[in-house]
């Protein structure tokens, strides 16, 4: 439709392969364009018919579908069929949007990353086509993804040419294959989406996550089914969304701007943009240059438009979170290794750490009442138990997590979990922070804040009524985690005994206290065991493998234990020893929303580990961010996470111990006899000592590991060297 124009607006004339013919007045850069659209039908002649003798009449001129310039790589040449149209203009400038569609391209993906960070993050890219995308090409190559190019196919039929799959010789065929494509109609390099349906690319596709290059492209070459599929193109109609849509393609991203009055037709042309530049040039008539246009560009306004295309996924944000076994038993109990389970223990462990990351499940159903943010997350496994992650070094286990954020990145999460032993192992996260770009947690600050919570609670249900008036024990107490437990608990109960095995930290840690906290009485040691017979509760956090960190047999009656690490620091066999003594986990988390973990996490429907729970918490804040991560843990930290935690609905999941939940009848039975044995001090001496006299036959263990020399390890001890010296060998010289 025709539309009035202001006295003494410019006009630029698109003159456009194929489709429909309009007259528009935008407005760009705080000036007023009249745009007409013309069709040439797909004929050439007409095309240039249509160029020729405009004299004054318009500023610039368009060309959509007839392209004058073909890019590939670095490699460029000319179009044989388009040459002619190129001059007709004489002095009309005549562009075909090849001047700034590579800036606008980088522009927009990098615009595109900032509304929704991690979004092309480590994909696997197939353009379709990489022609005249160089620089969409380029710009997804910096954010780690792997480029692969479907050319050969669309233009040729063939299955692989050498050079268009692998980055490294793509400048050595872009120049043969461009000479051959400035050969062809024009049809074959811009196809309709019904042409070509018996060349469906099922497997380049399949492999992809991310398709990138032309709307008519894709759907022409692309198979019925794209589920999951992020699209990026630089511009699509409502036909485009509404078929990529119903094929299952999750994400569209269109990167050209839509200039003011050209919005409904799915994004403006690279064309349009570089004809109103040219038109609205201080000079008319005069070319630009690469940098004029790039000087231009900061003042267009615009934001890639990001479109979830299934219903349920727009804004769902998304996290992943490593686990990994504690133990060899947990190997064999897995269905997938069900056929080792014949095999001797050392073999299984050892072989099993050599395995690749494996994603386990996803994590679903969760919603912050306080907001309506749905969160989904991804679990996955490393094959590594902590006793071996310590034998190859954290090196390996890194290398590891920082495959899955790569694969996690590729499935749209933004911010990843660090559970159990990998959470401490080294530096505590800061180099995989450092190194992936994926955000990272280890999530220690929600498991001192549920600790705490769950401590609170098992010590009331115990029977006291004034905690202020107990006495604390924190084992580890150097430790990321044991450290802020003593410095939070001495604020609340202000006599504390803190074991570790680094007197020099425990001094410091001593000083911290008594200046944070003055009147506390804190008492420092390297052995907890003359202090256990004083303690109303005991948090253990340490890393000790292979050894007993307390001797459960002299608690005092109806203590808590709070076992923070993982995996355990106290066995159940310890535990038993002591009925009256109430040991529980760290504190287990109900995440709010109806929660599918889609695998067996190893603890009642719908409960969570805490850690897992702080970065399902920090994705239903938005906050992807590094958290929790490094050996010393923020009390402002805590704080926050535990304010988010009250805020989003999340609530301590009970008393468990051992993964298993606590009744009420236990907790009734435990206070009887610890009422017992403190009204009756002879029974409690018999008590200690038939239960020291019974710890003595529990095998010394602490996270599920034996001492080297225990027996369990005898008839295996030859496997052990060997691995050991194999181990040697994998790592090679340092």
């Amino acid at each position: 439709m025709q539309q009035a124009s202001r006295p003494g607006t410019k006009t630029i004339l698109m003159v456009a392969y194929d489709g429909e013919e309009h007259d528009d007045t935008l407005r760009v850069l705080g000036r007023d364009l009249s745009v007409r659209r013309v069709s040439c039908r797909r004929n050439l002649d007409v095309a240039r018919r249509l160029v020729d003798g405009r004299g004054d009449a318009v500023s610039a001129i368009g060309l959509e579908g007839l392209p004058l310039i073909l890019r590939l790589g670095h490699a460029q040449t000319t179009h044989k069929a388009t040459e002619g149209i190129g001059r007709a203009g004489g002095t009309i400038p005549v562009v075909d949007g090849s001047g700034i569609r590579p800036a606008l391209e980088r522009w927009g993906v990098v615009l595109a990353d900032r509304a929704e960070p991690g979004i092309f993050a480590d994909k696997r890219v197939l353009m379709m086509p990489g022609l005249n995308h160089t620089g969409l090409a380029s710009a997804l190559a910096t954010h780690r993804c792997e480029v692969r190019y479907a050319d050969p196919v669309t233009f040729f039929g063939l299955p692989h040419v050498p050079g268009l799959t692998r980055k490294a010789t793509l400048a050595q065929a872009a120049g043969p294959i461009l000479e051959a494509l400035r050969q062809d109609p024009l049809e074959r390099l811009y196809p309709s989406p019904e042409s070509r349906r018996g060349r469906r690319q099922h497997g380049l596709v399949g492999w992809a996550d991310l398709l990138a290059g032309d709307a008519a492209t894709i759907r022409s070459f692309s198979p019925g089914n794209l589920r999951g599929k992020t699209v990026v193109v630089d511009r699509a109609s409502a036909e485009d969304v509404a078929d990529l849509a119903r094929r299952g393609a999750a994400i569209l991203i269109t990167l050209m701007p839509e200039l003011d009055g050209d919005q409904g037709r799915g994004g403006s042309s690279a064309a349009l943009v570089e004809a109103a530049l040219v038109a609205l040039h201080s000079h008319p008539g005069q070319d630009l240059s690469e940098d004029a246009y790039l000087d231009q560009i900061p003042a267009l306004e615009w934001s890639p438009r990001i479109r979830y295309l299934q219903p349920g996924q727009s804004g769902v944000n998304r996290f992943a979170f490593v686990i990994h076994p504690l133990s060899v038993r947990m190997i064999k109990a897995h269905p997938r290794f069900r056929h080792l389970r014949l095999l001797p223990d050392p073999l299984v462990e050892w072989g099993a750490s050599f395995l690749p990351p494996m994603y386990v499940s996803t994590v679903t159903g969760a919603v912050s009442p306080l907001t309506g943010q749905q969160v989904e997350g991804y679990l996955y496994t490393l094959g590594a138990t902590p006793r071996r992650m310590m034998q190859q070094g954290v090196r390996s286990t890194y290398d590891k997590i920082l495959q899955v954020a790569r694969s996690a990145q590729r499935r749209g999460a933004r911010i990843m979990g660090l559970g159990a032993f990998t959470s401490v192992i080294g530096d505590a996260g800061r180099t995989v922070a450092h190194e992936a770009d994926i955000a990272v947690t280890s999530g220690n600050s929600l498991t001192v804040a549920a600790t705490l919570e769950a401590a609170k609670q098992a010590v009331r249900k115990m029977g006291a009524t004034d905690l202020t008036r107990g006495r604390a024990m924190i084992v580890g107490a150097t430790g990321s985690i044991g450290a802020v437990c003593a410095r939070l608990i001495a604020r609340a109960i202000k006599d504390v005994v803190l074991i570790s095995i680094e007197p020099e930290r425990l001094i410091d840690l001593k000083r911290r206290i008594q200046c944070e906290t003055p009147g506390a009485r804190v008492v420092i040691g390297t052995r907890p065991d003359d202090h256990l017979g004083d303690c109303d509760l005991v948090v253990t956090a340490t890393s000790a493998f292979g050894q007993r960190v307390l001797d459960i047999s002299r608690c005092k009656p109806g203590a808590v234990v709070c076992d923070v690490a993982r995996p355990h620091d106290i066995s159940p066999e310890e535990a038993a020893v002591r009925p009256d003594v109430l040991v529980i986990d760290s504190g287990e988390v109900l995440i709010p929303g109806t929660i599918d973990f889609g695998y067996d996490i190893g603890l009642p429907p719908g409960v969570s580990y805490a850690c897992l729970a702080e970065t399902c918490l920090l994705a239903m804040a938005g906050r992807f961010e590094d958290y929790t991560v490094g050996r010393e843990l923020s009390m402002e930290k805590v704080k926050e996470i535990y304010r988010l935690f009250c805020e989003h609905g999340f609530r301590i999941a009970g008393l468990h111990s051992f993964d298993d939940s606590v009744t009420d009848e236990q907790l009734a039975e435990k206070r009887r006899l610890a009422a017992r044995l403190r009204s009756d001090p002879a029974l409690l001496d018999r008590t200690v000592s038939e239960a020291g006299r019974k710890i003595a036959d529990v095998p010394v263990t602490s996270k599920g590991v034996a001492p080297s020399r225990h027996a369990a390890w005898l008839p295996h001890a030859w496997l052990s060297h060997l691995f050991a010296f194999l181990d040697r060998r994998i790592a090679g010289p340092h």
